[in-house]
């Protein structure tokens, strides 16, 4: 994919809404997962990054193996919410070209309910590609209004991620990638972006 260009959000995504994956315990996946709703063991007063790239999550999570990460769960969240902290998101770490000062983007940085951070996406291997993907952090009024607002629905997704894992190390690429969710480049704008990517693209 030589043309995919440096920063694109790419998701999994309808006319309203927009899916995102994070893992957690079975402790709170279970139920958040159950109930369509996250449980109270949910701490709201902590940061929670969300991610819409499957895959991201599957090299963060070892396709469900680590500790404290066995439950995957795809969230529905509406895509007003999403934009919402976007638009109101800082970079997690100061970007030359992008802010005035090492000083204003910490400024920003206190003041600022949601983060994001640009990592390398994954292959099927969870080898590094060269474009980036997504993560989005949510803190404070973001967090509140990400679990108690946007979120339209939670599936457990860790049968599909312990199915791909295996077909992975069996070496069938070709029957992984089938179960891949099709992720496509989200539509935004640079009223969304242009503060969080870097002017090289």
């Amino acid at each position: 994919m030589t043309d995919e260009p440096r920063h694109r959000v790419r998701a999994r995504y309808t006319d309203d809404t927009v899916t995102v994956y994070q893992a957690y315990s079975p402790a709170i996946g279970v139920p958040a997962a159950r109930d369509g709703r996250f449980p109270a063991a949910w701490k709201r007063e902590r940061m929670t990054w969300i991610k819409p790239s499957f895959l991201w999550m599957m090299y963060r999570c070892g396709w469900a193996t680590k500790a404290d990460q066995e439950t995957v769960l795809a969230v529905e969240i509406r895509r007003d919410g999403f934009e919402w902290a976007l638009r109101n998101a800082c970079l997690s770490h100061y970007q030359e070209g992008v802010h005035e000062s090492r000083e204003a983007w910490k400024r920003e940085l206190r003041q600022a309910p949601a983060r994001v951070q640009w990592d390398p996406e994954r292959d099927l291997r969870l080898n590094p590609l060269p474009y980036r993907s997504l993560q989005l952090g949510l803190g404070g009024d973001a967090a509140g209004r990400y679990a108690d607002e946007w979120t339209t629905g939670i599936t457990d997704v860790t049968p599909l991620a312990r199915q791909m894992r295996r077909l992975v190390l069996e070496g069938d690429l070709a029957g992984a990638g089938r179960l891949l969710p099709e992720e496509r480049p989200y539509p935004a704008d640079t009223g969304l972006l242009g503060h969080l990517v870097p002017s090289a693209g």
